[in-house]
């Protein structure tokens, strides 16, 4: 990076600390902390909730997933307006008029402690766990960027994201998120122009998206049904309607982000405002990366994009194999160019029978330097056996190709990003430890300020857990996808406990908590012994709860009879 970028990328890391210790200063009791007095409009409600979704995650692997894979993904969000109207009818209200600092607090008045325990120890295994990759995706910049050791890294941001979520909690956590969500938003659109800018000038933006389309980066709907299929219409539409209501209605994160809204109405603004926007802002960031794919069309990519990995291969002992596989890339490079500007050549003369035969040769070409690529990544396989470079190809075109100061200006993006996200978890993390574990299970009647105290404590404890796990999330191949596989596991079961509380009134307490035991065992066996698609574990998830749950609330009640 050049020292207008590092100048860019320091100043907003520390001025957003800086912002978010200040206004959390005047944090003094337990309420404030944890739902800042529940004092928050609308639009600051909305912008916390989508910042809190969006990590870093979503906007450094995201692009790559549609470099690699197409627009496909966006499916996972079609289900999310719907969730988002029917929350908005029904858990908003209903958490308000109870006054709960977490959503666990519910479980207990409607069934029993044991239920209520249970829903909390779900969310704090999942965001405990999920927490860890989201804190991951930036350390992969800065570890690259500046050849630091990435452990060194993550501990950096953990630590400067614990300071203020600690010291100011949901007021600091809900402020910066407003702030840092602008700044990242501006970021993802600079990157799209420059971009469109650095097209080859014989080459316009649309041409260039109909040579990514051609190549199947801008397959965004596939309305086949398979369940074994990870993203399709029906999978997005059902599978993430069940995981979006799992997430916003039964998720402290979100939950404690819409109770800090100062009314009913204000949480409902900010989570009706969040189901008209996620789903444009997703297919945004996927098309950004769709349009990387094409940029790299006409600019020769790497081939692997992983540059520790990639120099690695280079000087292993099967060197002389992987710089002959990348001359071969190279190769099948420039045939792929010729082959699409062929095909541009044709759609201007408007010949359909050449454009048929340049878009015939040009998939055959990127056939062709995917199997070149696929023994690079043999190579690879060799030191690494998981070898994954999906998370790096944004990264790579940013710091290669885009302008100096805008370089900082995206990375500082990704940082906040992550900053946002983590917060709002280490706080959710904290607010259901204290609340739900310890004053529920340990320590009854404590002041306010011990219970303060504890949640501060608590904060830092879940950030050394998180950035303890964050050293293992490379491992887990693409992030956007790992994240939302960790969730499946758990939000189906949580989902099912609230839909019991919500719509059957005459299940009790021991039958929720069994079935919640028989949801999660389901979601287990569908994750290790069969093919599902991870988005349908959360409709087995909630299914199995509420089925199991009602047949033993049967044999309760005919044992009761008896």
């Amino acid at each position: 990076m050049r020292p207008l970028d590092w100048v860019v990328l320091l100043a907003g890391f520390a001025g957003i600390v800086a912002y978010g210790v200040w206004k959390g200063r005047r944090t003094r009791d337990l309420d404030d902390f944890l739902v800042a007095h529940h004092s928050m409009r609308w639009h600051h409600v909305a912008l916390s909730i989508m910042a809190t979704q969006a990590s870093a995650i979503t906007f450094l692997a995201t692009p790559g997933q549609a470099y690699t894979d197409g627009m496909r993904f966006v499916q996972v969000y079609l289900g999310l307006p719907v969730a988002m109207v029917v929350l908005s009818l029904t858990a908003v209200p209903l958490y308000h008029r109870l006054k709960v600092y977490t959503a666990y607090e519910y479980l207990e008045g409607r069934f029993d402690l044991k239920t209520r325990t249970l829903g909390a120890l779900l969310f704090l295994a999942l965001r405990g766990l999920s927490t860890g990759v989201s804190l991951y995706a930036p350390s992969v910049i800065l570890s690259v960027v500046m050849g630091w050791d990435i452990r060194a890294v993550i501990f950096i941001i953990g630590g400067a994201v614990m300071l203020y979520a600690s010291l100011g909690g949901a007021r600091a956590v809900d402020n910066t998120n407003f702030l840092q969500f602008l700044i990242i938003m501006g970021g993802m659109f600079v990157a799209f122009l420059t971009i469109v800018r650095l097209l080859p000038d014989d080459v316009s933006f649309v041409e260039a998206t109909r040579v990514a389309g051609k190549l199947g980066r801008l397959n965004a709907v596939d309305f086949s049904f398979d369940i074994t299929n990870q993203y399709n219409f029906w999978s997005g539409l059902i599978g993430g309607c069940f995981l979006a209501l799992a997430y916003f209605g039964t998720d402290q994160s979100q939950v404690q982000r819409y109770l800090s809204g100062e009314s009913a109405a204000q949480s409902r603004l900010g989570l009706l405002f969040n189901g008209l926007v996620k789903v444009p802002m997703q297919f945004f960031i996927l098309f950004l990366g769709a349009m990387v794919f094409a940029f790299y069309q006409f600019t020769e990519p790497p081939v692997f994009f992983n540059p520790v990995q990639l120099e690695r291969a280079r000087s292993g002992p099967r060197a002389p194999e992987f710089r002959a596989l990348e001359e071969d890339y190279a190769a099948a490079f420039a045939e792929k160019q010729r082959a699409a500007r062929a095909y541009i050549g044709a759609l201007r003369a408007n010949d359909e029978s050449a454009a048929a035969s340049a878009s015939a040769e040009l998939r055959s070409a990127q056939e062709k330097a995917d199997g070149v690529r696929a023994g690079a990544v043999e190579v690879i396989r060799d030191f690494e056996p998981k070898p994954n470079d999906t998370n790096y190809v944004f990264l790579n075109f940013v710091t290669r190709y885009m302008p100096a100061g805008l370089v900082g200006l995206v990375l500082a993006a990704v940082f906040f990003a992550s900053m946002s996200s983590t917060a709002s978890e280490w706080s959710a993390l904290a607010a259901t430890t204290v609340v739900d574990i310890q004053r529920r299970l340990f320590k009854r009647e404590a002041g306010d300020r011990y219970y303060l105290i504890s949640s501060k404590l608590a904060t830092v404890f879940w950030g050394l857990f998180a950035v303890a796990f964050a050293q293992y999330a490379g491992q887990l191949g693409s992030l956007v996808e790992a994240v939302n596989r960790l969730g499946s596991l758990f939000y189906g079961t949580l989902l099912g406990i609230f839909l019991l509380g919500f719509y059957f009134k005459r299940v009790v307490g021991t039958a929720a908590f069994l079935g919640a035991l028989a949801g999660e065992a389901a979601v287990l066996y569908c994750f290790f012994f069969t093919k599902l698609a991870f988005l349908w574990y959360n409709v087995v998830g909630a299914l199995v709860v509420v089925t199991a749950a009602h047949l033993i609330n049967l044999l309760v009640g005919e044992a009761k009879k008896n």
